[in-house]
């Protein structure tokens, strides 16, 4: 190799960068002891762009396109190194490229439930995910406050960063707008929106910019989970006695396939009475206008006609159906209702014979 073929080689005279990994934010041209030449060719391809820093401190920066590197078109460097303007020689100076493309499907979300108070529910811990979208927007500034004068800077070198501080900004949001929990739930959209734009002077702070935040599920821990779903499930029921109700209608059947067993007896039993309690209520709320009885309670008595006072029940007769019982039954065949001393009135059960009932005043046979 002769001499000149060694000159030559020292000077740099084309500056470009593949950009083989995905995951590089900037990345440093390798200088090593050469210098550029005057007249070199700078390639700076689409979502590049390319910083000239001489002894650490950032100079002029290049946008896609093919340029040629010369004294007039330097002009931060050439003030830096205090070079005349019609200086030819080969310079040394630094290059990074940076990668200004977008960064999709970024993910975050709290490793730790976030403890808000919740307007319905109290103080709860609730857990959020979702992804955003950022790009490199000010390299300069990347280069002074993020990536310095390190060879190559990648995502992974600030992902934990930015995720941090997507999770302090949702964590004030929440505590700031007081929005109950299913709220948030069901307006999502708007919620990534308030949190992106609180977000924003975060990333520009570094040289980044937030292109889009999207906020993709918010759930309660599994424990309090368990409670919003018996929650839910006592609204879709509503009232309680009408379901009560609709459940015994439902094991009528059951009982009736297990009519030869004991345990199938005494379900048939119980759904008789039940029900038969149930219709009586019913007929007196239709005939009478009686207000519905609360569970578990004397059945409330009805309005007489005008003129028209209770029908007495015929001697063996069911007091609720008139039905005929058989002597010594406890309960109707016909309507299941218990046949010990009852007010044939208002169905108030009389431990003892009574010439009134304590309940309604009604007389008594």
């Amino acid at each position: 190799m002769g001499f000149l073929d060694f000159i030559k080689k020292q000077f740099i005279d084309i500056i470009q960068w593949t950009e083989d990994d995905d995951e590089v934010l900037a990345w440093r041209f390798p200088m090593r002891d050469m210098e550029i030449q005057q007249g070199a060719q700078l390639t700076v391809r689409e979502t590049q762009a390319a910083l000239f820093v001489h002894q650490g401190k950032p100079a002029d920066l290049f946008g896609p396109g093919q340029h040629t590197i010369k004294t007039q078109n330097i002009p931060l460097l050439t003030d830096l190194a205090n070079w005349d303007k019609l200086f030819e020689s080969p310079f040394k100076s630094d290059v990074y490229f940076f990668s200004t493309r977008l960064r999709l499907n970024q993910k975050w979300g709290t490793s730790n439930p976030i403890t808000i108070r919740d307007r319905e529910f109290g103080a709860v811990r609730l857990r959020a995910f979702g992804i955003y979208t950022f790009r490199m927007a000010a390299p300069r500034v990347f280069y002074q406050k993020v990536s310095g004068s390190r060879e190559t800077y990648t995502l992974g070198d600030v992902e934990g960063q930015l995720r941090n501080s997507v999770v302090a900004v949702l964590t004030d949001h929440f505590a700031e707008s007081s929005i109950p929990f299913l709220d948030m739930t069901a307006n999502q959209i708007e919620l990534g929106a308030a949190v992106a734009d609180k977000l924003r002077p975060m990333f520009a702070d570094l040289g980044l910019a937030l292109e889009s935040f999207q906020v993709q599920n918010l759930s309660l821990p599994e424990e309090l989970q368990k409670r919003l779903d018996e929650r839910i499930g006592m609204n879709v029921v509503g009232d309680l006695g009408r379901y009560t109700h609709f459940q015994t209608a439902q094991s009528i059947p059951v009982a009736a396939a297990n009519e030869g067993g004991v345990a199938g007896a005494g379900a048939g039993l119980g759904a008789g009475i039940a029900m038969g309690q149930a219709m009586g209520q019913a007929v007196g709320q239709a005939v009478g206008g009686a207000p519905p009885a609360a569970p578990g309670g004397p059945a409330a008595p009805a309005a007489p006609a005008p003129g028209v006072g209770p029908a007495a029940p015929a001697a063996g007769a069911c007091a609720r159906c008139t039905k005929p019982v058989p002597s010594g039954a406890r309960f109707c065949p016909d309507c299941g209702a218990a046949q010990a001393a009852t007010c044939p009135r208002c169905n108030a059960r009389l431990d003892k014979p009574s010439k009134f009932c304590p309940e309604c005043g009604a007389p008594q046979a």
